[in-house]
């Protein structure tokens, strides 16, 4: 079981560590970020129970419908009510990049959990496959929600509804079409392939947009 659950862990720590290091300026207290990670953890049962209920009663009509209502819209909304109704509001949250730490933060809380139930359920050997799937695929939502979350604190006050209403749409969007792909088709790892490309592609160009930002927001506190 000890085995289970650190291979379960370790990705999203990794993941987690590899965007907190990324920090150029004021390093987010380590406290703070562990507090953000266990409240995406602890949202992840409630998710799965609602997300158990819609699927034993039969809901969806349609593999489309599923994937964006019980997975991309339920999961992102949950992670997002996080960010926007606590975390944009902390002290420690003084520069934009702060805002892809703490999305990656509660994106891998969630995702760190949800993988330990399935490793202990399906066992060891589906790790790897995990940690390049689920877990990474969260962690990027995360980062690019948590892109739009910090650019709109710091941004002007007409603009940041519209960040806002990115911040949580985008990621639900990526969300459902990441699952879609897993559900929809038997050769769906020759689309989940350019799609997880893509997916770094666009999270680590939202850490260098959001480096650019944090520099421009410290040229201006000087």
């Amino acid at each position: 079981m000890i085995a289970i659950i650190s291979a379960a862990i370790a990705p999203g720590l990794a993941l987690l560590s590899y965007f907190y290091l990324r920090d150029q300026y004021d390093t987010e207290p380590v406290f703070t970020v562990l507090r953000a990670f266990i409240l995406g953890l602890a949202v992840t049962f409630p998710v799965m129970f609602i997300q158990y209920v819609l699927e034993e009663e039969i809901v969806f009509s349609s593999l489309v419908l599923q994937s964006f209502l019980a997975y991309g819209l339920l999961e992102e909304f949950f992670k997002w009510f996080i960010l926007y109704f606590y975390i944009i509001h902390l002290i420690e949250f003084d520069e934009p990049y702060d805002g892809i730490v703490y999305g990656a933060a509660v994106s891998l809380g969630f995702a760190t959990l949800e993988n330990v139930l399935f490793l202990a359920v399906f066992g060891l050997e589906t790790a790897v496959g995990r940690a390049l799937l689920p877990v990474s695929s969260h962690a990027l939502f995360g980062v690019v929600m948590g892109y739009y979350i910090g650019k709109a604190k710091f941004t002007k006050e007409q603009n940041k509804k519209r960040l806002i209403l990115i911040s949580l749409i985008l990621p639900i969007l990526l969300h459902t079409l990441y699952d879609y792909i897993l559900v929809s088709s038997v050769h769906w790892i020759y689309y989940i392939i350019p799609f997880m490309l893509f997916l770094w592609w666009l999270g680590l160009w939202k850490v260098k947009k959001a480096h650019i930002l944090t520099h421009q927001h410290h040229q201006l506190s000087k």
